[in-house]
C-alpha cells in the first residue's frame, strides 16, 4: 500500500512538473520558428530548425532594446530607493522605541490596502499638475511608493527575530546607531533583502497598469506596453518575432528565481517561526 501511495505521489509530482514546464518549452521553440512553419505544420509540432533572426527582428525592427532598457533602468532605481527605505524604516519601527512608532506602523499597513486602480486618478491629476506626465520619474515614484507597504513588512518580519543581545553588544563596544544598523543588521538581513529585491523586480519588470496610464511616447514604454503594440511594428503577424519578445520578457525572471530561489524560501520563512 504504500508503494503505491509513493507510486501516486510521484506520478502526481511528474504531472505538476509537465504542466508547469511545458509551456514555457513551447514558448522556447515557438520563438524559434520560421514563418512558414505557423502556415504548413500545426501550432504544437517542434520546430525545424532555429532561426534566430526572430531575436534580432524583435531586438531591433520591434524595438525591444529600447523597452528593455526602459524596464530595467525603471526597475533597478525604484528597488534601490525600495530596499532602502523598508530597510531603515524597519529598523526605525521594530527596534527603536520612540512616540510615533505605532501610528507610522499602522500607516504602512494602510498602505496594502489601497487598490492600485483607485490611486490611478489622483496620480495622474498630480503628476499632471507637476508636469511629470510622459517621464521617466512617474514610473519611478509610483513604483517605490506602492511598493514599500508589502517590502516593510517582508523586512520587519525579519528584523523582529534578530536578537537584541547582538545591538546592545555592538553599543558596549562603542557602535553608533547609524553604524550598527549598516554594518551590523544589514548585513544579517541579507536573505530578507534578497526577497524584497526578487520579489519587488517581478512586480516592476511586469507593470503594465502604470506605464500604460503616465507613459504615451515610444522612446519611454517599458517591455510590458512594447509586447501589446510589438505586432503593429511589422503591419502583419511574425509570430516567432512576437514569441521571442515575450522569451525576452520572461527569461531574465525566471534566471534571477533559479539563482535566488533558495534566498527567497527563507527570506520568506525566517521571520514566521519565534523562539
Amino acid at each position: 500500500m504504500k508503494k503505491v501511495k509513493s507510486y501516486l505521489i510521484r506520478i502526481v509530482i511528474f504531472l505538476i512538473c509537465v504542466i508547469e514546464i511545458y509551456p514555457l518549452f513551447w514558448l522556447l521553440t515557438a520563438s524559434l520558428k520560421q514563418q512558414y512553419e505557423w502556415t504548413d505544420k500545426p501550432a504544437y509540432a517542434l520546430n525545424a530548425g532555429f532561426y534566430i533572426q526572430n531575436y534580432i527582428d524583435a531586438w531591433t525592427r520591434g524595438h525591444m532594446s529600447t523597452y528593455f532598457v526602459n524596464s530595467l533602468i525603471n526597475t533597478l532605481v525604484s528597488l534601490v530607493f525600495i530596499v532602502y527605505f523598508t530597510v531603515t524604516a524597519g529598523f526605525a519601527l521594530t527596534k527603536m522605541d520612540w512616540k510615533w512608532r505605532k501610528r507610522i506602523d499602522s500607516l504602512f499597513g494602510l498602505g496594502i490596502m489601497v487598490p492600485v486602480a483607485t490611486a490611478l486618478i489622483p496620480l495622474f491629476q498630480i503628476y499632471n499638475k507637476m508636469n511629470l506626465m510622459d517621464t521617466r520619474l512617474a514610473l519611478i515614484l509610483s513604483y517605490i511608493a506602492f511598493g514599500l507597504s508589502l517590502s516593510f513588512y517582508l523586512v520587519q518580519g525579519y528584523m523582529r527575530s534578530l536578537p537584541l543581545e547582538i545591538m546592545e553588544a555592538s553599543v558596549i563596544d562603542g557602535c553608533g546607531i547609524y553604524k550598527m544598523m549598516w554594518h551590523i543588521v544589514v548585513p544579517l538581513m541579507k536573505n530578507a533583502i534578497i526577497t524584497v529585491l526578487v520579489l519587488q523586480f517581478f512586480f516592476k519588470w511586469n507593470d503594465l497598469i502604470f506605464s500604460m496610464t503616465f507613459i504615451s511616447s515610444s522612446k519611454l514604454k517599458t517591455i510590458q506596453t512594447g509586447l501589446l503594440y510589438f505586432q503593429d511594428e511589422f503591419g502583419a503577424k511574425n509570430w516567432g518575432a512576437i514569441f521571442a519578445s515575450v522569451s525576452m520578457s520572461v527569461i531574465p525572471l525566471l534566471f534571477i528565481y533559479i539563482a535566488l530561489n533558495k534566498k527567497v524560501i527563507e527570506g520568506m520563512t525566517s521571520g514566521a517561526v519565534k523562539g
